[in-house]
């Protein structure tokens, strides 16, 4: 793996926010207590497909996934790819593991906890897709370091993705839209912006599945923004 600069924010545990809201229905509690230790990232070791589904196949990691709609709707579209989830919030989780089973995914394992944790584990140049669909914006300058989009996890990502492997951003956040712009134009000679026409980071493409949290963006009148880079 490419070495960081000191000061670099690639950092592991860096989950600042909480990690579980109101207590669990009985059902979401079966499902932590039952189907998660069935499908749930090894916690050591190499995180390679073959481990993972017992065979080879195109790998995608989705970071911070919410709730899981993207993971699972994506998972179900490309049943013989595998689908890496991580996501430190439990009712999310929760959510994502009633997606899992009410859509019979066989394709889907799920961290709860520090993505990057997980991201280190995997081989160079295994991953087919990263997904970062509206991170928290850490909209302060001060905490400007928390924010994914950093110079660190970047390097990282360009790492773990294979060749012409896509990285794909969504925010409804100016300010984030304006920094992961900045970001990636100084990892250009790693990343390829997808950007064609004025308007192509104004609307999902590609096979992009919006995300419950884009949708409530449009009806508030936020405009979600989508950025695609493939890997060189």
């Amino acid at each position: 793996m490419t070495a960081h600069k000191s000061g670099d924010p690639l950092t592991l545990n860096r989950l600042y926010g909480r990690s579980c809201g109101h207590k669990l229905r009985k059902g979401q509690q079966e499902l932590i207590d039952k189907l998660l230790p069935q499908i749930e990232v090894p916690t050591e070791g190499e995180i390679a497909a073959a481990r993972l589904f017992g065979e080879e196949r195109p790998l995608h990691f989705e970071i911070g996934f919410g709730s899981g709609e993207h993971l699972a709707d994506r998972a179900d579209m490309l049943p013989d790819h595998g689908f890496i989830g991580a996501e430190p919030f439990l009712n999310g989780v929760a959510t994502a593991l009633g997606h899992v089973r009410d859509k019979h995914l066989a394709n889907v394992r799920i961290w709860r906890g520090d993505a990057l944790d997980v991201l280190q584990r995997v081989p160079d140049g295994a991953l087919s897709f990263i997904y970062l669909l509206h991170p928290d914006p850490w909209p302060k300058a001060r905490h400007a370091k928390r924010r994914m989009v950093n110079d660190g996890p970047v390097e990282l990502f360009a790492t773990k993705l294979k060749s012409a492997g896509e990285f794909r951003v969504a925010t409804d956040d100016p300010t984030y839209l304006t920094w992961a712009l900045m970001v990636m134009q100084r990892h250009g000679h790693q990343f390829d912006w997808l950007a064609e026409r004025p308007n192509d980071f104004l609307e999902p493409s590609g096979g992009w599945i919006e995300t419950r949290y884009g949708a409530k963006s449009r009806r508030q009148g936020r405009r979600p923004y989508y950025l695609r880079y493939r890997r060189r």
